[in-house]
């Protein structure tokens, strides 16, 4: 079998939450070997969890998606299992020391002259406070490959100030057009597509900066201010502003591009509408054409032939009205019923799935899409897989959610080649451990 694409690399991995432990998750997928050092000492809030040891009322009243652990019970090591950790932190090994402490930055430093990448995306100024600069690392390995990826960028006004997805859509105002046109922005829920596509992109620098080491000798500092790079989510808005001086504003699950009807319905659900199994139920409607095929799927009811409706100019003063129509159409059906109906008829048509429902869904399971993986202290559970499948190399789960200190043997004895003597004073001060310390909440 070939070797996986990115093996024989090594990435320190730095990171925290969201936006840098995704990118290391997809270079791990793709076979590079990905060390996370982490601090027995001090806790990092939302990388394995809100806190080390949660008390039960906040396991209680969490979201499942960021707060929720197996069988609902906080467990003898939680911070191995909450979600926001095991959903990012497949392929890559953990091992313990306090960076704050010189003999902790000394194994760093050791650790850092056999590697390939260092990534991070901490609030700035977080690891110069350690006296983990450029030139610190640069002087320990200088062909590294350095990635920094800070919410506003490492110079200007901002680049003090601490993000998460959700502020930083605010900042950039993605807050204010992504919403419906009858709300306040602040009726919108949170999400955090920044994190991932900054995750998306900085894993392809690294890979285009390996590509121009193997060519030139050379390392590289690569700088990716997340605001920057988020700003993709609403291209259309900035190049309407910059060319037409169009400000635009919230539209819904409507068509930015003035195509109707287009939106997202209610379908027919088992439960109580109150509860997460209401279904929904995205159409978009592209053409004069693909309108008559929905009006003849509906069975031609009087209100949609109203000529009217018949160009994309009226169906766009009308649309209200038309939705309100489609809505009385789908709640009483099956969303997978109309979306294989729909489709069958050239008409852009999904479920929308909440994360429950996907794990039942033919298409992601004819795809392979979850892996089953077993976690220790939680037991086997199915996880999102690699997002790639390549036909002369692999891509697989080869390591499951990386447990604390999972890997302490095998870097300080295997790779750094630290002495017996060394090793136990190391752990005699901490460094080395499979738990955090009983200071830490």
């Amino acid at each position: 079998m070939s070797p996986k694409p990115l093996e024989g690399i090594r990435v320190i991995d730095l990171c925290v939450v969201w936006a840098g432990p995704f990118a290391t998750m997809l270079l791990g997928d793709l076979g590079a070997e990905v060390i996370k050092p982490e601090n027995p000492f001090v806790f990092q809030p939302m990388t394995r969890g809100a806190m080390a040891r949660p008390p039960q009322i906040l396991l209680e009243r969490s979201i499942a998606w960021s707060g929720g652990l197996p069988r609902n019970e906080v467990g003898p090591r939680p911070w191995n299992y909450n979600p926001t950790f095991v959903s990012l932190y497949r392929n890559k090994k953990s091992f313990t020391v306090d960076l704050r402490r010189p003999e902790g930055k000394d194994i760093l430093r050791r650790l850092v002259a056999i590697s390939d990448v260092v990534y991070e995306n901490n609030a700035v100024g977080t690891l110069e406070k350690l006296g983990i600069t450029e030139e610190w690392l640069r002087d320990a390995n200088p062909r590294l490959i350095i990635v920094r990826v800070p919410a506003y960028g490492l110079t200007g006004p901002y680049r003090e100030a601490r993000a998460l997805g959700v502020h930083l859509e605010a900042v950039m105002g993605h807050t204010l057009l992504r919403g419906y046109d009858d709300a306040d922005p602040s009726a919108n829920t949170a999400i955090y597509s920044g994190d991932y596509m900054a995750g998306a992109q900085g894993a392809f620098a690294v890979m285009a900066a390996l590509w121009y080491r193997d060519r030139t000798g050379e390392g590289q500092t690569i700088e990716i201010a997340q605001a920057e790079n988020a700003a993709a989510m609403f291209t259309h808005a900035i190049m309407d502003y910059s060319m037409n001086r169009n400000v635009q504003s919230a539209i819904g699950n409507r068509d930015v591009h003035g195509r109707y009807p287009c939106g997202v319905y209610p379908a027919k659900s088992p439960g109580d509408a109150t509860t997460m199994d209401d279904h929904w139920i995205a159409i978009h409607i592209e053409n004069d054409a693909q309108w008559q095929q929905l009006v003849e799927a509906m069975g031609s009811p009087a209100w949609a032939l109203d000529p009217r409706f018949a160009t994309n100019e009226g169906r766009a003063a009308h649309f209200r009205e038309i939705d309100a129509g489609i809505a009385e159409w789908t709640r009483e059906r099956d969303d997978y019923e109309m979306m294989h109906l729909l489709q069958a008829r050239g008409i852009a048509a999904t479920p929308v799935l909440e994360a429950s429902r996907m794990f039942d869904d033919p298409h992601l399971r004819a795809r392979d899409f979850f892996k089953k993986q077993t976690v220790r202290d939680a037991g086997t559970h199915e996880y999102v897989g690699p997002l790639w499948k390549f036909e002369k190399t692999p891509v697989e789960f080869y390591q499951p959610p990386v447990c604390f200190g999972e890997h302490n043997e095998y870097v300080y004895r295997e790779l750094l080649k630290v002495s017996d003597s060394e090793y136990e004073a190391l752990k005699a001060g901490g460094h080395i451990a499979e738990e955090y310390d009983p200071s830490v909440p």
